[in-house]
């Protein structure tokens, strides 16, 4: 029987865990790119007889993990396969200052994990499936903040909306084929996650939008990471999916 294939970056934590929990109860072949294996992927992979392979790779150096994506994916036999998908989940936030405080190396570190290495895994899924046959997609997952400016959050702000104009300008490239790939950076909402704790944990007299955010958390407004990923991999799988090349997942 012939799976879809998905790869997602940053499935160790957060809402990339919920996905990656969630993709290995259907018949996929799920190839996750994080920091370091997630045991628990493991069992659960190996309990649902689901194909599952995690890379441990430091998406702050995109140039190698797109190579290696690249490679692996010239070995696969697409004839298996009933689809082909790429997830660029992961992203980080660096420390909560305005950018003239800022360390270099966590400013960097963030733009190469955030824009670079998506844009580099994209280029590299989408030049090593083109001649497949079989239905691409290409989800970003993007931020309200790529749209929306909040100061202390230079880094942040500018790899979500880098990653919504790159998605623009892919779909504009994928459209010139007769079997392009659909592509989509969407904001999943506002979610539970590590990066919520390190927001709502920041120094109130560095990050003027403090007590927004612990708002949403006192308030119950933040969603799940499991609730979340279950809205995602629901707009993926819309038969309008890249329709709209920048989406939010609330509508």
């Amino acid at each position: 029987m012939s799976k879809n294939l998905i790869i997602l970056t940053g499935a160790s934590r957060g809402m990339g865990l919920a996905m990656a929990q969630q993709l290995l109860a259907s018949s996929t072949v799920l190839l996750c790119m994080s920091r370091k294996i997630n045991p628990q992927l493991t069992e659960l992979a190996h309990a649902a007889g689901a194909m599952l392979l995690q890379w441990p790779l430091d998406l702050a150096d995109g140039e190698a993990a797109s190579a290696q994506l690249r490679l692996w994916l010239a070995q696969q036999e697409p004839t298996t396969l009933s689809s082909a998908t790429l997830i660029n989940n992961a992203g980080m936030i660096p420390p909560l200052a305005p950018l003239s405080d800022s360390d270099p190396s966590a400013l960097a570190q963030a733009l190469r994990v955030g824009l670079e290495a998506p844009m580099l895994l994209t280029a590299a899924f989408l030049g090593a499936t083109r001649n497949w046959g079989v239905p691409r997609k290409v989800l970003n997952i993007s931020s309200g903040l790529g749209r929306r400016a909040m100061a202390s959050q230079a880094a942040y702000c500018a790899a979500k909306a880098g990653m919504d104009h790159f998605t623009r300008c892919v779909a504009l490239d994928e459209a010139q084929h007769a079997s392009g790939a659909r592509v989509c950076s969407l904001a999943p909402g506002v979610i539970d996650t590590d990066m919520q704790v390190q927001l709502r944990s920041a120094d109130a007299a560095q990050f003027p939008d403090h007590a927004s955010f612990a708002g949403l958390h006192r308030q119950g407004q933040l969603s799940s990471p499991a609730d979340a990923a279950r809205r995602v991999l629901a707009f993926l799988a819309r038969p309008d999916f890249g329709s709209e090349p920048v989406a939010d997942v609330r509508g």
